[in-house]
């Protein structure tokens, strides 16, 4: 069996053709959609002293002081991926950490999790769904005001920021 691999450039809906090299004339039109490399999905979310929003280019906007160190916000989905992943954050709020933990099908964490900052991870086996977690870090929380461009994507290479498909996901908290 031939494997094909199309990887667009910005996600969306479009069509690829497919054309015979043997008889031009036998082609057809495939429609495709281009997800985003951005694995995460997220979106509003309140509590443990802290707000997110989702801005217009799909970043979050977190304000507020955490009620203490180790609370924050969290999203739970489905892991859309199996292999390695590697989770950066080129913007970031000094004070809040951001990870993702593997949990399986009883919402149970299973060992290891993936920081940013830190080295590709393998999925642990029985993964059913990602936390998305960002968490303050500080002994004694202080306010916070900025964006975060977080993302998580499959392999051990990170690459330029892509907002996520889904930033819709209410979140709760930890």
């Amino acid at each position: 069996m031939t494997t094909i691999t199309i990887t667009g450039k910005k996600p969306g809906k479009t069509d690829v053709t497919i054309s015979s090299t043997v008889n031009p004339a036998v082609k057809t039109d495939v429609p495709v959609t281009v997800l985003s490399r951005n694995l995460l999905s997220y979106g509003p979310a309140e509590g443990n002293g802290l707000t997110a929003t989702v801005n217009t280019d799909g970043s979050l906007h977190v304000t507020g002081a955490a009620a203490r160190q180790w609370a924050g916000l969290v999203w739970t989905f489905p892991c859309p991926v199996q292999g390695t992943v590697i989770l950066r954050d080129p913007t970031f709020i000094a004070g809040l950490s951001t990870s993702v933990k593997f949990l399986d099908a009883k919402g149970h964490q299973l060992d290891g999790q993936v920081t940013s900052g830190g080295n590709a991870v393998a999925i642990p086996a029985g993964t059913v769904s990602l936390r998305f977690e960002i968490l303050s870090s500080e002994a004694t929380p202080t306010a916070k005001d900025g964006d975060l461009r977080v993302q998580l994507e499959s392999g051990d290479t990170a690459h330029e920021w892509m907002r996520p498909d889904n930033t819709s996901l209410r979140g709760g908290v930890n």
